[in-house]
């Protein structure tokens, strides 16, 4: 499971190294040099940073389950494959195998960032209370830690999705600045880390 964690901290690393390479920018440049689309990309490969550790964790997770290493859970047991692949997990030998591509093949198609989804995909292996736990490990409420990841990426869709635009006024873009985009890295990392902790 630390594969998962290992893999967002690599992809944290080179989100930083581009936010490095924004400052370096803003240092050289005048302000006439718009340079604030490299921080919205920030933004969007950060979020992308959570949502591959959650594929990740929830997949090593399953495998676990079905392994006899972790506990399954109801989530688990509900999971449904296609026959081909019911069939093709009575060999033990590639049963494993089979179900990481099954798991990689349904779960491509899906995003864990908003808090109800990620919760939706830690059930397929780990029966804790989530946010609650997510929560008190960080000295916030569930509510709390949910509605700041909430606004996190409800950035991350106005960015992806509509072009970072104010439709208030149109043609402008929604603000942002160095400090918004750490705040964001500080919070994401905080919550993966406490994901991780209450899980594994």
């Amino acid at each position: 499971m630390q594969t998962a964690l290992n893999d967002f901290d690599d992809s944290m690393q080179r989100v930083r190294t581009l936010h490095a390479l924004h400052a370096a920018f803003a240092n050289q440049l005048t302000t006439a040099v718009d340079l604030t689309d490299i921080l919205r990309a920030e933004v969007v490969l950060a979020v992308s940073a959570l949502d591959f550790f959650v594929h990740e964790l929830t997949r090593l997770g399953m495998l676990e389950c079905w392994s006899g290493a972790r506990l399954e859970t109801d989530a688990f047991n509900r999971y449904q494959l296609p026959i081909s692949a019911i069939n093709d997990l009575s060999n033990p030998s590639a049963a494993q195998q089979i179900l990481d591509a099954e798991i990689r093949t349904k779960h491509g198609f899906l995003s864990f960032q908003h808090p109800d989804k990620i919760a939706d995909a830690i059930r397929l292996f780990s029966s804790v209370n989530l946010w609650e736990d997510v929560g008190t490990s960080l000295g916030r409420s569930a509510k709390d830690v949910k509605a700041s990841l909430i606004l996190i990426i409800d950035r991350r869709n106005k960015i992806a999705h509509e072009a970072d635009i104010d439709p208030s006024y149109p043609g402008q873009r929604w603000p942002i600045d160095t400090a918004m985009v750490e705040r964001i890295f500080d919070e994401l990392d905080l919550i993966v880390r406490a994901i991780f902790a209450v899980t594994v």
